[in-house]
């Protein structure tokens, strides 16, 4: 059983950067778009927002957070969306506020959570230090979107192979969420830490392999960049396929991103 605090920590550490980045916003900026479609900066942290909340439900009080997979059930096309405009109808002042105030509470949650104890979520339930990781891939892809409207470039930390690990776990999903046959066996991924580290996933001798920097493959598998765009590279058919649909966070399939110099 692994120990939630060091991811806990991270998500911590993942949310004050991008905190850090939007805190000193002007009120346009606040207001530009993003690479998502119809997000704005402020859609993004907004998103966050909601998110967060509905995970501190989920530790806190399930009984309401059903309430939220109810309400999300009735309109699964447009519930995201509809909550990212509702708070981003807030005066960034106050959406940062609530954004803080939420992570903070969900940080308290996650730390006083009962060892083994497993939480509802949207897809299988989750234990802390799985809710944690869930929330720092997301916390740390939104947070590209927002780098990237604002032109800035972030320094890669370690924090990354929490985002690596999901992505490998994955792997099925992907391939079931788009109807398409699971490979049988294991894939062998070697991704490069920021900091050098070779991180390793499957069996050492699979036929199969993907390989490549860590933070490319970060960007794959939460779709912010398009393959063609990184140097993440594949052996074998299925792991080749696999790099084209790659997605390390539920739901139906996403579109991704067009490679550089072609239209959205």
């Amino acid at each position: 059983m692994s120990e939630p605090t060091p991811v806990i920590d991270d998500l911590r550490e993942e949310s004050d950067e991008l905190d850090h980045l939007v805190a000193a916003l002007s009120e346009e900026r606040w207001a530009l778009p993003t690479p998502a479609p119809r997000w704005t900066v402020a859609h993004q942290i907004a998103h966050l927002h909601w998110t967060d909340r509905s995970a501190l439900l989920a530790v806190t009080d399930p009984a309401a957070f059903s309430e939220v997979v109810e309400t999300a059930l009735k309109a699964p096309d447009t519930f995201v969306d509809e909550a990212a405009d509702e708070g981003a109808r807030l005066a960034p002042g106050a959406l940062l506020a609530r954004w803080r105030e939420g992570r903070a509470a969900l940080d308290r949650a996650l730390r006083a959570a009962p060892r083994g104890a497993r939480f509802p979520w949207f897809g299988p339930p989750m234990s802390a230090a799985s809710m944690a990781t869930g929330r720092l891939m997301e916390t740390w892809a939104h947070g590209q979107d927002v780098a990237d409207t604002l032109g800035v470039v972030r320094a890669p930390t370690d924090r990354l192979r929490h985002i690596v690990r999901i992505g490998v776990r994955a792997r099925d999903f992907a391939f079931g969420a788009r109807g398409l046959p699971v490979p049988g066996e294991e894939f062998r991924v070697e991704v490069t830490s920021p900091s050098g580290e070779l991180w390793s996933h499957g069996p050492e001798g699979a036929p199969q392999r993907v390989t490549g920097p860590a933070l490319d493959f970060c960007l794959l598998v939460t779709q912010r960049a398009h393959r063609a765009d990184l140097a993440v590279r594949a052996e074998g058919p299925d792991a080749d396929r696999w790099l084209d649909i790659a997605q390390a966070f539920a739901g139906p399939p996403g579109t991704g991103r067009p490679p550089k110099g072609e239209p959205a």
